[in-house]
């Protein structure tokens, strides 16, 4: 074939390949581009019988805390002193029991309570209100905290009386284990009865002090519904 025929050959392969080099940089550039970003889609839905409305989410306000209340600072004011005379009680068990599985059972409780009272004193320093002393070894000992076991002069909900408190420290063996769980059993439905009152109050709402409080209630029951099984067990 001549030159002079060749050329329009030439040319139009070339102008193939450069429409296929740039089909392939526009796929390229497609493909390298980010895709725009889509904004959340926020439904509020409407009241019954009404449609739901689209929200701006650019817009949409922010949620605040909630503070505490003087609900919220009573409660676990009065917490640690319920707390304390619980660990009190706990103390008596490993001089005066030879239940094992009491004595198992009272050394997971005090691990649990006394970590509460910390959070409880460490809540209340935050803020900035009056945080009752605990003293822990003075606890183990069998004596009672200043004040801390009293609610505007009365016993706390469930705790057990100067004379409970006497006559638990005097029994031992399978007596002291019966009179120990059923005092603890009205001692713990005490407790949650303060939580449900916080509640009632309005309380309860601040962040760790709803959890806090939830995590009593549902520790407590627990540990009536165990208790109630060893009584079982001495009853049989």
């Amino acid at each position: 074939m001549s030159p002079r025929l060749l050329r329009p050959v030439v040319a139009a392969a070339l102008a193939v390949s450069v429409l296929a080099l740039s089909a392939c940089s526009d796929g390229d550039d497609a493909a390298a581009a980010p895709s725009p970003e889509r904004a959340p889609n926020v439904v509020q839905p409407g009241a019954p019988g009404e449609d739901s409305v689209r929200l701006d989410a650019t817009v949409m306000p922010s949620i605040a805390p909630v503070e505490a209340t003087e609900a919220d600072v009573a409660f676990m004011q009065e917490m640690i002193g319920h707390h304390a005379q619980a660990i009190v009680m706990t103390a008596m068990v490993a001089d005066r029991s030879d239940n094992e599985q009491l004595e198992l059972f009272v050394e997971r409780m005090d691990i649990t309570q006394v970590s509460e009272i910390e959070q409880m004193q460490q809540w209340l320093e935050d803020q900035g209100a009056d945080v009752p002393a605990w003293d822990p070894v003075f606890g183990a000992q069998g004596g009672h905290s200043d004040g801390m076991m009293m609610m505007d002069g009365d016993l706390m909900p469930g705790m057990a009386s100067e004379a409970d408190m006497a006559e638990l420290e005097a029994a031992s063996g399978e007596e002291f284990d019966r009179l120990f769980i059923e005092l603890m059993t009205r001692h713990h439905q005490g407790a949650i009865t303060m939580v449900q009152d916080l509640f009632a109050q309005g309380g309860g709402e601040e962040t760790k002090v709803f959890q806090l409080a939830g995590h009593i209630e549902s520790d407590q029951n627990i540990e009536i519904d165990r208790m109630q099984g060893m009584l079982a067990e001495l009853d049989a």
